[in-house]
């Protein structure tokens, strides 16, 4: 069992810690002030090959695999959070696509995600519930060679700075009368709804997607039809929970660097409060917090890149590592003290970020259950 990483890992590693801290902060203000993501990154980023980077070289991509891109994300993140929060998302649009599209949608789509014109979307969440799958009530039903959409998504993550979306509606009864489809922006029907204003991942935009008698042609449907349940239930597993993950990830890394750095430089009762035992206790915790996370991140990487099925390690990693972001973030807070709630401090704003990652990929409820189930069978 190898723990290390390999020259173009470390090297990947270094080269987007570089770009990340020097062409993402001069955007953050803006980014914390509207709630938009900075679409000007995109060339820059597809030159890095980051928007394509599970993505075959022969639709544009760098094919680099799922460690390589949990270590992107994680980078980014340490940075701003937002940044990765919008590319896993844009992640999961070309897996889904390279997995389960045909060779026409390939060509079409994949290259438009990998050269920076948008960013990839996934529409899974009904009003009624994004835990609640199958009882979505966004429906497609087959006209001649058109489908109708009829229906709204909500909660989706890069919605406004998209030109299409993968959109899974149901077709038939229960779980498996599900469909995905390719939905441009300009279908008739298709609307923009509102944006959300969230508390924190301010910059990775989410907003709602109507559709009122939508038309969607008949090869835009991506894979069968019926296996919309599989496709949303395998990309979330296979990619956005490692996805957020990787979120979490970065905002460990920057939690404990911004507690670090304020624990050596603040003086009280003579020295350093990084010589007081209460702050090495906070300081070890999110260490420890940080180390734990990072090893089941990886793992899932690794065994995605192997071709092994990660359910439960998946849901284990993503549910451990955005718990963990919340509480290290709040450990952070009461280092810094009333500097913590300060809006010139980062650790305000890494706690709002890490309560986001809790309900998005599937919540910690959700990821309870599949971790239930796992403890059964292997000990039944």
């Amino acid at each position: 069992m190898d723990f290390g990483f390999s020259e173009r890992e470390d090297l990947l590693r270094k080269t987007i810690r570089e770009y990340a801290e020097k062409e993402i902060p001069p955007r953050m203000k803006a980014m914390e002030e509207t709630g938009s993501f900075p679409k000007d990154l995109l060339p820059g980023m597809a030159k890095m090959g980051i928007l394509g980077v599970i993505v075959d070289p022969a639709y544009g991509g760098a094919g680099l695999g799922h460690l390589a891109r949990i270590i992107m994300l994680e980078e980014l993140g340490r940075v701003c959070p937002a940044i990765p929060m919008a590319l896993q998302v844009h992640g999961m649009a070309t897996y889904a696509l390279g997995i389960w599209g045909n060779d026409d949608q390939k060509k079409r789509h994949l290259p438009r995600l990998t050269s920076g014109e948008g960013l990839g979307v996934v529409a899974v969440t009904d009003p009624s519930g994004g835990s609640d799958v199958a009882g979505m009530q966004t429906s497609a039903r087959l006209e001649g060679d058109k489908y109708i959409l009829n229906g709204r998504k909500c909660f989706i993550t890069n919605s406004h700075v998209s030109d299409f979306w993968i959109v899974i509606a149901r077709t038939g009864e229960g779980g498996k009368g599900l469909s995905a489809f390719i939905v441009d922006k300009d279908a008739p029907g298709a609307e923009l709804g509102r944006e959300e204003n969230k508390v924190g991942l301010r910059g990775a935009n989410t907003g709602e997607l109507a559709f009122t008698n939508c038309e969607v042609a008949r090869e835009n449907l991506l894979g069968e039809e019926g296996q919309g349940m599989g496709i949303a239930i395998q990309d979330i597993v296979n990619c956005g929970r490692p996805g957020m993950t990787s979120v979490a990830l970065g905002i460990l890394g920057s939690v404990l660097a911004e507690a670090v750095k304020f624990a050596q430089e603040r003086t009280a009762y003579g020295k350093p409060i990084s010589k007081l035992q209460q702050i090495q206790v906070y300081l070890a915790d999110i260490y420890s917090d940080l180390e734990i996370a990072r090893l089941l991140g990886y793992r899932v990487g690794w065994m995605l890149d192997q071709g092994m099925r990660v359910d439960a390690e998946s849901a284990l990693a993503k549910s451990f590592a955005c718990e963990a972001a919340a509480r290290s973030a709040r450990k952070a807070i009461e280092i810094h003290g009333s500097y913590g709630v300060m809006h010139e401090y980062p650790v305000q704003r890494l706690l709002r970020d890490a309560l986001v990652t809790i309900p998005a990929g599937g919540t910690a409820e959700i990821a309870k259950i599949v971790l239930a189930r796992q403890a059964m069978s292997v000990a039944g």
